[in-house]
């Protein structure tokens, strides 16, 4: 059988109770006896702190630090508690405690404590055998027991005496018999503890002792209350010994026997200042250690078991409520999606170092990621299972801080990469970076100029910018210094740069330079070859024959002009430089001028003048074109392009050809109406041959000859005049032919200031002429008898009026609205008059028949002669006649507005 087999079985058959627990508080086991003595079974593996409080006094869990300061050599603690029970009168326990020696390191202390009852058998035993069960026993048969003092001496008791008497001189505790009121006994310990003067207290009452100290009368009081009930006291008790610091003891009274009638006490006194010391100084340190956790802006956790036992509410706020966190698993609490870490290996480093420390993402209590500096120690480093302190700070703001500067940085190394100008920077040891336009520009990868100085690109030129670098020690950070140089790739290739070299400081505080290169060399040949354009340019503006000037926007002086602006200027060009319109031309050519370049200036586009000059050679016409002149495209006009042509030998040509154009023209137009007349009037006489030869048709004819004759008179009209016709010719014209046609005689009269002054445009002569032969020969027809028919032009300035009046009789119920369309009579007169301009009416007045027509313009057109020289006109006629009331346009008409020049 093992050895640990016969300890299990001698614990479980003593009938003594006991109970043996770690020093983490959980119990390792309990024999029966324990079960039967406290009336309920106490498991293996329970926490004292889930145990009555009662149990916990008797096991000195009460008190852990003064159980943990218990060690296996040290004497047992003892503890005395009433236990209540249910239905019965409570029972009095007593405890005594020892600490057990430590089996291998690595293991928890053990404790072992016995409990048994003050006053009565011992249970599971069958017998009586305690000192208390003998005393209770004789007192109940009424046997006093003395002391010791009054017991007469035995032999070999005198060596006793002398043995207990060195004993009690020489412990460190102050011991005391007292019976009732009286002092019989005390070692000189107990006397100076308290005070007083050694072996000046023994044989005194009580009083003497009470009179010291009020502090000691209070205890003492106590006690006696106390013992009357109980056979055992225990208190502490605060002495201030004159000349001496303050001291603590430990007061424990117990009672001889039961009789209160004398009663015996022996007292015994232990010094507990440095106990008492210890235990504050402790409870300082508590205190400081949960006020620095509770207000710390870190947040701090305590763990063990892999759970949360405790958390601050710095971390409470960070992560979430206090009651939410203890009791959590640890594990829980990390961010696995975002933290790439791996607990188990960063456990094993925290067993293996005692302490370790970085970066890990925890969840929030919104279930978010938050970033922190987690640092974790263990409490004991040689037992890991004890557990360990996590401090927790939010690092999150300056993760991200970190993270959008790292994202900037690669933002704008991927800018500068993008760029076209070669961006390159040095430090102590050389090029330290370069984009990738330097990297092309100088024909090279990174790693072939890293470490290397700049000049290893530069021309063999002593004074070259990359080899002379001191200015950039007399440069201020962000101040720049700009150069122009030649540099050598690696391909061999030479081209030109300008660049700005820039001092700034680096993260490390160290000064570095950065050089901003833009290759030139495509420019300078740009610019070349513009000097060369310019210059060519410029011979072919000295050499143009159009006058070319550049002037001034601002104040419109003139800069430069080529030879052939002399004429222009007439002035030389050397002494109009610098002038502005005003120094240059005459008064109205200035202004005129002026007017017209301003105006240029304020639109941003091409103004086209042409200026007609008085000069001493003459008349002259020039043409101008004035041309806003900007620097880039957007911006305000700083220049202003002026270039004129000389066109009056041009226009005099053009002039030359368009009156011989108009000749040959009018030539042509009055051939062709002769023509068209004579065509018409043989078609007229070939009608009346056939009116002769078949007289059914002679009427109809007839009047298709009279309209064919009216048409033929118009196109008369026409061969001699050279433009519209006069209402008033057409007018005679057609009375004539309708006369001759119909052998009647028209009287014609005329009335009004502008009867030859109102002319028919070209579309409307010939509906208007064959409108009124048709009237003049319906009113011959309808107008019977050989009387004249009366035919009246009467003008205005408005409009002309034609009346005729003829003998007839209108129908009663005659209206011009149901007159139908025809090719004769007033359906042919109705269908050919314009709306627009023309209106018909007939009216019956007495025995007479009055045809009106009432023309306006655009059917009709007042054109005045101008009066003659030195004639007064009188009054002042319109192009276009204004309308009145009672002529308003209804149209828009065809005619156009003819101005008149100057």
């Amino acid at each position: 059988m093992p050895p640990h087999a016969h300890d299990d079985a001698w614990f479980e058959l003593v009938p003594l109770a006991m109970l043996e627990f770690s020093e983490h508080g959980r119990v390792v086991r309990s024999n029966p006896a324990m079960s039967a003595l406290l009336g309920y079974a106490i498991p293996a593996g329970s926490a004292l702190t889930d145990l009555p409080q009662a149990l916990q006094r008797l096991c000195g869990w009460d008190a852990p630090l003064t159980l943990l300061a218990l060690g296996p050599e040290d004497p047992p603690l003892q503890h005395h508690v009433n236990q209540a029970r249910t239905g019965a009168a409570p029972q009095s326990l007593r405890s005594q405690i020892w600490a057990g020696g430590l089996q291998r390191d690595d293991a928890p202390r053990r404790f072992l404590c016995a409990v048994s009852l003050t006053g009565g058998a011992q249970v599971g035993s069958g017998a009586a055998t305690s000192t208390d069960t003998q005393a209770s026993a004789s007192a109940q048969a009424g046997i006093q027991i003395a002391s010791d003092a009054d017991a007469a001496p035995v032999p070999d008791q005198g060596q006793l005496l002398h043995e207990l008497g060195t004993i009690l001189e020489s412990t460190p505790a102050g011991i005391a018999y007292f019976r009732n009121d009286t002092l019989v006994r005390c070692n000189r310990r107990f006397e100076r503890m308290l005070g007083l003067t050694p072996g000046s207290m023994v044989g005194q009452s009580l009083q003497a002792l009470l009179a010291a100290d009020p502090r000691i009368n209070r205890v003492v009081t106590e006690t006696a209350t106390e013992l009357l009930n109980s056979e055992q006291f225990e208190s502490e008790l605060e002495i201030l010994v004159p000349g001496h610091p303050q001291r603590w003891y430990s007061l424990m009274v117990r009672r001889i026997g039961t009789s209160v009638d004398p009663m015996e006490v022996i007292a015994v006194l232990s010094d507990i200042t440095h106990l008492r010391t210890q235990q504050a100084r402790l409870d300082a340190l508590g205190r400081d250690r949960e006020l620095m956790f509770s207000l710390s802006g870190v947040g701090i956790a305590f763990v063990r078991d892999g759970l949360v036992q405790s958390a601050n509410s710095a971390l409470s706020h960070l992560l979430g409520e206090p009651g939410e966190l203890v009791g959590r698993p640890w594990v829980s609490l990390y961010a696995h999606e975002a933290d790439q870490l791996n607990d188990p290996a960063t456990q094993s480093m925290l067993r293996s170092l005692g302490h370790w420390h970085g970066e890990r993402a925890l969840q929030d209590r919104q279930g978010g990621m938050l970033w922190t500096d987690l640092s974790m120690r263990l409490v004991n480093p040689h037992r890991p299972e004890e557990g360990f302190i996590a401090s927790i700070v939010n690092v999150d703001a300056r993760r991200q801080a970190e993270a959008r500067l790292t994202l900037q940085a690669d933002r704008t190394r991927a800018i500068l990469d993008s760029v076209f100008v070669g961006i390159v920077t040095l430090d102590d040891q050389g090029i330290a970076w370069m984009n990738r336009s330097a990297r092309r520009m100088f024909a090279g990868d990174l790693a072939d100029f890293v470490g290397q100085p700049l000049s290893t690109v530069a021309t063999p030129d002593l004074d070259h910018p990359f080899r002379l670098t001191d200015y950039l020690d007399h440069l201020e950070d962000g101040q720049s210094h700009t150069f122009e140089c030649q540099v050598v790739g690696r391909d061999g290739r030479v081209f030109w740069v300008v660049g700005n070299a820039v001092v700034t400081l680096a993260e490390d505080n160290a000064r570095q330079i950065t050089y901003a290169l833009l290759d030139i060399d495509r420019r300078r040949e740009a610019e070349a070859q513009s000097a060369e354009t310019r210059a060519t340019l410029q011979r072919i503006i000295e050499m143009a024959p159009m006058a070319i000037q550049v002037i001034d926007a601002h104040q419109l002086t003139l800069l430069e002009a080529n030879k052939a602006a002399g004429a222009f200027l007439q002035q030389p060009i050397a002494s109009a430089v610098g002038k502005p319109p005003e120094g240059v031309y005459d008064t109205d050519r200035a202004r005129l001028l002026r007017s017209d370049m301003q105006l240029a200036l304020d639109s941003g586009e091409r103004v086209h003048r042409e200026y007609s000059f008085q000069q001493r050679s003459g008349h002259q016409l020039w043409d101008v074109n004035l041309l806003p002149l900007a620097s880039r495209e957007g911006e305000t006009a700083d220049q202003l392009l002026l270039v004129a042509s000389d066109i009056t030998e041009q226009r005099a040509a053009e002039q030359a050809r368009l009156e011989a154009a108009i000749t040959q023209r009018e030539m042509l137009v009055k051939e062709v109406h002769h023509r068209i007349k004579n065509n018409l009037q043989g078609v007229a006489g070939l009608l009346q041959q056939i009116a002769s030869r078949k007289p059914e048709v002679a009427g109809a004819i007839s009047e298709v000859v009279g309209q064919v004759q009216a048409i033929a008179q118009v196109y008369g009209l026409q061969v001699g005049s050279g433009g519209p016709l006069k209402l008033k010719a057409v007018l005679d014209a057609i009375a004539q032919s309708v006369q001759r046609t119909f052998n009647r005689p028209i009287e014609l009269s005329e009335e009004g200031p502008h009867t030859q002054a109102w002319q028919l445009p070209e579309a409307e002569s010939i509906p208007i002429a064959l409108c009124i032969n048709e009237l003049l020969t319906n009113a011959h027809k309808h107008g019977p008898g050989a009387q004249h028919l009366r035919c009246r032009l009467v003008t205005t300035d408005q409009g002309a009026q034609i009346d005729i009046h003829s003998p007839g009789q209108l129908p009663a119920d005659f209206s011009l609205d149901k007159v139908r369309g025809a090719v004769s009579g007033l359906g042919l007169v109705r269908a050919l008059l314009p709306r627009r301009s023309a209106k018909l009416s007939l009216t019956q007045e007495g025995h007479e028949v009055h045809t009106q027509i009432q023309l306006s313009p655009p059917g009709i057109v007042l054109v005045v002669a101008p009066p003659e020289i030195g004639e007064s006109a009188g009054q002042q006629i319109a192009l276009w006649p204004q309308w009145s009331a009672d002529h308003p346009s209804t149209g828009t008409g065809s005619g156009h507005n003819h101005g008149v020049r100057h």
